[in-house]
């Protein structure tokens, strides 16, 4: 299945860090308190999304990115999908950290490249909007397309 043209991004404004925990670590109560909120475990570590300002100066981690979702649900069978998201972002050299979800892509990029990479998304015809979190803090809303 070919990529669609244009996509819809859903730029969240808390400042999300990326988290690295030990071999079978439990998951920490500070980190569960953030609008993007993520857990990947794997044989060698276990790593997580969470929000910045919940994070222990004494953890290993790096903070200062930005969410940005594409809307979804995305069919398994779609190819390029990051390919064509991330293609004008290599050309601006914004570095970026992906995670991809059951329904969706999420790309985080550093805090201060994040109006760079809307601008140059919007460049090739892609749709950025504010994300609008779901109330609680953890779990995003449910959207309709906003082209």
């Amino acid at each position: 299945m070919s990529v669609p043209a244009t996509f819809t991004l859903y730029q969240y404004p808390e400042t999300l860090a990326v988290v690295r925990l030990g071999v079978g670590a439990e998951v920490p109560a500070w980190a569960e308190s953030s609008s993007v909120f993520s857990v990947t475990v794997t044989a060698t570590e276990t790593s997580l999304i969470c929000a910045a300002r919940s994070v222990p100066k004494k953890a290993r981690h790096e903070r200062g990115f930005v969410a940005f979702e594409v809307q979804g649900p995305l069919d398994f069978a779609l190819t390029g999908v990051l390919v064509a998201l991330l293609t004008p972002l290599a050309g601006e050299e914004i570095s970026v950290f992906t995670q991809s979800t059951f329904d969706t892509d999420w790309i985080l990029v550093p805090q201060q490249s994040a109006a760079r990479a809307a601008e140059a998304w919007r460049r090739r015809g892609h749709h950025v909007t504010d994300a609008v979190p779901a109330a609680g803090g953890k779990q995003p809303s449910s959207r309709k397309s906003s082209s």
